[in-house]
């Protein structure tokens, strides 16, 4: 597999060995192969209480970034003996409800996103006060702590950014357009302040209705149309780079589609070279290591991270990269 540049030292743990410490290596693998073999079977791996994981996300409807957190925890959820239930809600105070109801059913630990942190704030405080443990993940990282959070699971948004901006330079680009698809999201802000930080050309911020990808389609469009000096559009989600494709050839310009996020057209696209680069968070990762996380905590009282967020990218996955993660967010882990 190619070796990607990786702009930031992943935080991961290997959960898995930490109850094959203190064996022999022969005991070890085969407690390694037997956890293999339950998983495979979708059976538990462990003999742990089942307890009951509610995640919590601030996703849109048909977001396949979400489906491929959710294929993570449910991965984890099966090996860890953990009933896992999944709810979501673009609408913060919606969102915020849908903890308040997790928290009323008495679940055993509660993953949550803070895309707009004030919001949910008092939701998560009041998690903590039924003593139900919490890991944010995705984003909020800056609040997470201060939120109460056991800890954080994602990409720091902003470093992310800034890796975009650096990787313009290298490909010499003078003007990018980074279309943000969700008002209000902080980590949308961080992402295009980010590229501002580190690219040495001019950076646009074009503010889209994500719901609606006629009219983001439409927008990007007309930018391109008035501005043929853009080089680069930078969306931030994998389903908007096709959109920005699409506008980018009705308006006869050469701009280059760049995105934030991964999934099987994205590699494809990358692989042909209708794409630039995409930035890959690990979000199959970001589901996994959640479940896990809350598994160990409940466990074993483990806490991962040190009081800081646990990373999981950012990536700059090429053309060169696509081919060995093809295969992977086909089967919708990457």
């Amino acid at each position: 597999m190619a070796r990607f540049r990786t702009w930031v030292s992943i935080a991961v743990a290997g959960v898995l060995g930490l109850s094959l410490a203190g064996c022999s290596s022969t005991g070890g693998k085969r407690a390694e192969d037997a956890r293999k073999a339950a998983a495979a079977e979708g059976k538990a791996a462990v003999n742990t209480p089942r307890w009951t994981f509610a995640m919590i996300t601030h996703s849109g409807d048909g977001d396949t970034f979400w489906d491929i957190v959710q294929n993570g925890a449910k991965q984890a959820a099966v090996k860890d003996n953990i009933k896992f239930l999944y709810s979501h809600n673009d609408e913060a105070q919606q969102q915020a409800q849908l903890v308040d109801a997790a928290v009323d059913k008495g679940v055993d630990g509660i993953i949550v996103t803070l895309a707009k942190p004030d919001a949910m704030k008092a939701a998560v405080a009041r998690a903590e006060k039924a003593g139900i443990p919490v890991i944010t993940v995705n984003s909020g990282s800056a609040e997470s702590k201060e939120f109460g959070a056991l800890t954080h699971i994602g990409q720091d948004e902003s470093i992310a950014g800034e890796a975009v901006g650096e990787e313009l330079n290298e490909r010499k680009k003078k003007k990018a357009l980074c279309v943000l698809h969700e008002q209000g999201n902080v980590g949308h802000e961080q992402r295009c302040a980010g590229v501002k930080k580190t690219f040495d050309g001019t950076v646009q911020n074009l503010y889209v209705d994500g719901t609606n990808m006629p009219d983001v389609q439409a927008a990007i469009g007309a930018k391109l149309q008035a501005d043929d000096s853009i080089d680069t559009v930078v969306t931030l989600g994998a389903p908007f780079a096709d959109t920005a494709v699409k506008a980018r050839d009705d308006a006869g310009s050469k701009a280059e589609i760049d995105t934030f996020d991964l999934n099987a057209k994205v590699a494809a696209k990358l692989k042909d070279g209708t794409l630039g680069f995409a930035v890959d968070q690990q979000p199959y990762l970001q589901g996994y290591q959640a479940v896990d996380l809350l598994w160990l905590y409940k466990y074993n009282a483990d806490v991962l991270g040190g009081g800081r967020p646990v990373l999981t990218g950012p990536q700059i996955i090429t053309k060169d990269d696509a081919a060995d993660l093809q295969e992977y967010a086909e089967r919708g882990t990457r």
